[in-house]
């Protein structure tokens, strides 16, 4: 496939891609408020960030997984909450999920410097189901740092305005309560990356590409964490695509060839583990939805090392094939994991028991 062209099918330039200004974010962003079920008032972001001139073009973001786990079967643990419990703790279900499988300890060290990618795209409430829920944020972030972490940052890319994005989200807050830094998209953060072909998957889409790869700079760690969504091109919308949060640019020129890019954002970076959220499901109108009638509540949160294992469980509550989100067979084919999360032997676990 060739480089994305311009609207008017003109091609782009690599100079173009990695010198140029980025696309102002896409506006007519808008937050949705549950007060009455409206919508408040719109929200733009009218600079999106630009390309940095001379700039050496990397490789990627980086293998953040642990280098004793690779080549191995992927880690995972599953965690129910009582669906008749009046309240979901998702502190409580992200610590016994991460017991399952060796402790946040056998992977974050004394000293580390950690980055959580969150999603943070939509300038909504935390009840809507579309972001990261703060309290798992707070949660990861605080156990980070008691695990001796030097430092947690967070960042996303949002569609909407970034501050009101995080603020909106309880994100934020979340991140200033547990002692979590944000760091908020801008100019010199970004750099051009490439994903080399692996078999079928790469060297066609991300090429030159800006990406936020500043915000990764001394980073040890990388902690992915993404709700289970409905995503009304790709299927879906889980651990593989919030990656999607690294890129900048004209990024919606890939909706083009949507399966095709989420796969190579499996090779884009390999995180150190993958938080999927399912104690809220959004079951239609994704990614965005809007309304409490899209949601569903599931009542379970999976932690692995494997994003397209993750993903493929988070199918399941989705109550999907996992044909209904192609990306994920061209990932396993790439070796960015394994569609067969059974295979991982994942620990269930019941809260409480």
């Amino acid at each position: 496939m060739s480089r994305p062209g311009h609207s008017d099918g003109t091609p782009r330039t690599g100079t173009e891609l990695t010198r140029r200004d980025f696309m102002k974010r896409a506006a007519g962003a808008t937050a949705f408020a549950l007060a009455g079920g409206g919508l408040a008032a719109a929200l733009l972001d009218t600079h999106g960030p630009k390309a940095q001139p001379d700039t050496a073009e990397a490789k990627g973001l980086g293998d953040f997984s642990i280098e004793a786990l690779r080549g191995k079967p992927g880690r995972m643990g599953i965690v129910r909450a009582d669906p008749a419990a009046a309240s979901v703790d998702r502190a409580a279900m992200l610590v016994r999920a991460l017991t399952a499988i060796g402790g946040l300890e056998a992977f974050i060290k004394p000293g580390d410097r950690v980055l959580l990618k969150v999603n943070a795209a939509f300038a909504t409430s935390p009840t809507l189901g579309a972001t990261t829920h703060p309290d798992l944020v707070a949660a990861m972030a605080g156990l980070c740092l008691k695990a001796g972490a030097a430092s947690v940052s967070l960042t996303d890319n949002p569609i909407h305005s970034p501050e009101s994005c995080f603020a909106l989200t309880g994100i934020s807050e979340a991140a200033q309560k547990s002692g979590a830094k944000v760091i908020l998209p801008r100019e010199d953060l970004f750099r051009p990356v490439s994903v080399p072909a692996t078999g079928a998957v790469g060297g066609r889409l991300i090429r030159d590409w800006p990406a936020l790869a500043g915000a990764l700079t001394g980073v040890t760690k990388l902690i992915n964490m993404a709700p289970v969504k409905d995503h009304h091109r790709a299927g879906a919308s889980m651990c593989l695509k919030n990656l999607y949060g690294f890129l900048g640019g004209r990024r919606n020129v890939f909706h083009q060839d949507i399966n095709g890019i989420i796969a190579e954002l499996s090779l884009l970076t390999k995180p150190t583990l993958c938080v999927l959220d399912g104690v809220t499901v959004m079951m239609s109108n994704g990614p965005t939805g809007g309304s409490l009638s899209d949601l569903k509540a599931a009542h379970v949160l999976a932690v692995s090392t494997d994003p397209v294992a993750a993903d493929a469980f988070g199918m399941e509550l989705l109550g999907r094939a996992l044909t209904e989100a192609p990306y994920l067979a061209l990932a396993e084919g790439a070796g960015a994991g394994s569609m067969d999360y059974k295979a991982l032997n994942p620990q269930f676990l019941d809260l409480g028991a």
